[in-house]
């Protein structure tokens, strides 16, 4: 077993993001992404099998998608989706949020 803290993980980078590989395995892998307040963090696409989730530890925002997407997004949520969707986000005040890919890139 393994434990993370995510406090250890609280940094903020004003110019843009800040991230920090949690955990990788054959299996899966988790990256925990700081995004300063008014950053976004682009909408992009994977071309290869799998899933990703993007859950917000802190703050609120989007989850920006597809054809201008928009999805509300707060401390709390998780947003679920095939890797190969388009996905982003973007932090309206300072966010954290944990992405788990599977399998791992």
């Amino acid at each position: 077993m393994k434990k993370v803290d995510l406090s250890e993980t609280r940094a903020f980078n004003p110019l843009g993001m800040k991230n920090f590989v949690l955990h990788e395995s054959e299996f899966f892998k988790i990256i925990n992404f700081n995004i300063a307040a008014g950053r976004i963090f682009p909408v992009h696409a994977h071309d290869l099998d799998g899933q990703v989730s993007i859950h917000v530890v802190e703050g609120s925002g989007a989850f920006l998608g597809d054809n201008d997407a928009v999805i509300p997004a707060k401390t709390g949520d998780i947003l679920v989706s095939d890797i190969r969707e388009p996905h982003g986000v973007r932090a309206d005040t300072d966010m954290r949020i944990l992405v788990t890919i599977a399998p791992p890139i």
